[in-house]
């Protein structure tokens, strides 16, 4: 016990975003990295798990042991694939098809024995609807006006000036004749 008490604490520290939001039906990498102060063991776990905004249980959501498992069940089954490097201490993974109903928590945890506590990385994801066909076409329309507009004003302005010159120079052509 006393021994215990003098050897030092060691921990994992997880870091992951705090929140991000991706849009509806695309693929989400969900960046997670970790820090310990042992070397990298073997026996190295992650834990990926999902809480729902509406706060029911917590769902697994991926599992890395030596290499990565795949779910056999649940709403991210086929969905949540590997993306990490161990040797670089990326924990990453992707989850493919994003669904308004993955709005919610995601937790990851990485166990480094001896390193086993620390800090348990969370992100908050929102997933929002795309953008609808109506607000792209107003926006290229906007857009494609302001442009039109400025290429009218410019063509005026060089027509102007090359009038303006034109006079000058029948000014200056009248005034030679006068002398």
């Amino acid at each position: 016990v006393f021994l215990a008490a003098l050897w030092p604490v060691t921990a994992v520290e997880v870091h992951t975003s705090k929140e991000v939001d991706a849009v509806n039906g695309t693929n989400l990498r969900l960046k997670c990295t970790f820090s310990s102060s042992s070397p990298i063991s073997p026996q190295l776990s992650v834990t990926w798990n999902f809480q729902p905004e509406d706060l029911s249980s917590h769902e697994p959501v991926f599992y890395y042991l030596k290499e990565p498992y795949k779910l056999s069940a649940g709403r991210f089954k086929g969905r949540a694939t590997w993306d990490g490097n161990i040797e670089r201490h990326d924990v990453s993974i992707v989850i493919w098809n994003l669904q308004p109903t993955d709005n919610g928590t995601f937790t990851c945890q990485v166990k480094n024995p001896p390193d086993v506590d620390g800090t348990i990385g969370e992100v908050r994801l929102r997933v929002v609807q795309k953008v609808h066909f109506s607000e792209i076409h107003f926006l290229a329309v906007a857009i494609g006006s302001a442009c039109v507009l400025m290429i009218i004003v410019v063509t005026v302005v060089i027509i102007c000036r090359h009038h303006r010159k034109k006079q000058q120079e029948k000014t200056i052509e009248v005034a030679d004749t006068e002398l």
